[in-house]
């Protein structure tokens, strides 16, 4: 374990509760004893260190190992937790057509969600940015009533988007103009700390944290193709966040006339079946539903019930992601792909299709294709995973709920005494 020094007592300090403080965001009751293990420092600068964590507003002491009943004999081991009201995360998916908000705890536990449909014909920005307020203060007001602390500010929140996203949070300027729309400057709205990340970004996150690969993708397939990229363990972004972006699928459909170059498999469904109906009078079920209100839910279940037109556009749909699958794999030699979205559910024959492609057209390797069993709920789980990252990663840099200016104050005073010991460990964070 990689030993860390520093002449100023102040950062030597902060560096030993910063050690302490990720071990205990990671874990339940622990001893002094087990965060001695942890983080290498001596027992007499752990007992200050919590002493310090204890007055700050993120732990508390609980029952000694004796009085809890663990041990009989010797000196009873002090004991600690991370105080459950020390605050909550927010994470929101503000999509196009649905926003999503939670609010959880710092052990990643949802404690409220709220939703909201809505037409983006008539949302523009400033609606946007109305709605994820009134959403996030929602959650919040409903997480306080649940139990925690009255939390009238969350320690981080993180939107999704569903547009490339710098590392400043800003979009790169489009064509549509659609990339503005969508990322609508939240950060200048909410309360508190607030990161913007692409929706793809996090929904790879997400998937990474419920089944772990090195080189994985994850691709949102409902209205549009959007990919989040894991590869060698770390999420890719590029200089604009433009990683991911699926402006190849502009080769892919330029002889496709029913095809947009960003279409997801939701809008491939629905514009392939309209095309078919109207173009031919082959019998379908289809043929029963009202063509505004038809969708992807509406062809997959037309294909499960037999229906061979829609049987065919499943093929296709099938064709189009084995293509796409063997661009990504070639590029980024990738394992996995996940198919994630609200199609995902349907999803098993149309990979079923893709992977016949892959074996009967290409040479091997191949990723794996897996459909998400995540649900809608993708995006912001991963929005909640980020935001606990970058807490571990630097939980100094925020005070917990309640914590005001007398104790930063007392940090502060505590950081100028310095250190009884000049050597701590600071265990290495491996983002997904």
């Amino acid at each position: 374990m990689p030993e860390s020094t520093a002449r100023s007592p102040r950062l030597l300090r902060r560096i030993n509760a910063g050690v302490v403080l990720r071990f205990a965001l990671t874990t339940g009751d622990f001893t002094a004893a087990a965060a001695m293990e942890a983080s290498g420092l001596t027992r007499a600068t752990v007992l200050d260190v919590c002493a310090e964590l204890i007055d700050l507003g993120w732990l508390e002491e609980v029952e000694d190992s004796r009085v809890a009943g663990l041990s009989r004999r010797g000196r009873p081991a002090r004991r600690y937790r991370l105080r459950e009201d020390a605050g909550v995360v927010v994470g929101v998916d503000a999509g196009e057509h649905r926003f999503d908000a939670v609010a959880a705890d710092l052990r990643g536990e949802v404690l409220a969600s709220g939703h909201r449909h809505v037409d983006p014909s008539a949302v523009d920005r400033d609606a946007r940015v109305d709605l994820v307020r009134t959403l996030v203060e929602e959650v919040l007001s409903a997480a306080s009533a649940a139990g925690t602390s009255e939390v009238c500010v969350p320690l981080l929140t993180v939107v999704g988007v569903p547009a490339p996203v710098d590392a400043e949070g800003a979009s790169p300027d489009d064509q549509g103009a659609f990339w503005g729309v969508m990322n609508a400057d939240f950060q200048d709205h909410l309360p508190g700390q607030v990161l913007i990340e692409n929706d793809a970004n996090l929904a790879v996150l997400a998937e990474h944290a419920h089944s772990p690969s090195p080189h994985m993708a994850a691709l949102l397939t409902g209205e549009r193709f959007g990919a989040g990229l894991i590869v060698d363990d770390r999420l890719l972004h590029g200089r604009r966040g433009g990683a991911g972006e699926m402006r190849f699928l502009d080769l892919i459909a330029a002889d496709d006339p029913d095809a947009g170059s960003v279409d997801g498999l939701g809008a491939l469904a629905r514009r392939w079946a309209l095309g078919e109906l109207e173009r031919t009078e082959r019998p379908s079920a289809l043929r029963e539903t009202d063509p505004s209100q038809l969708d992807a839910q509406h062809v997959f279940a037309a294909a499960a019930q037999g229906d061979a037109l829609a049987g065919e556009i499943l093929e296709r749909l099938g064709r189009r992601l084995a293509h796409v699958a063997v661009v990504m794999e070639s590029l980024l030699d990738l394992d996995k792909i996940v198919i994630a979205g609200g199609v995902a559910p349907a999803i098993g024959p149309v990979l079923g299709h893709a992977r016949g492609v892959l074996e009967a057209d290409f040479f091997p390797p191949f990723p794996e294709l897996v459909a998400s069993t995540l649900g809608r709920s993708v995006i912001v789980r991963g929005a909640v995973e980020h935001a606990l990252a970058r807490i571990r990663e630097e939980p100094l840099d925020l005070l917990p709920a309640g914590a005001g200016r007398e104790q930063r104050g007392r940090e502060e005073e505590r950081e100028e005494a310095g250190p009884k010991e000049t050597r701590g460990t600071t265990p290495g964070l491996t983002r997904g």
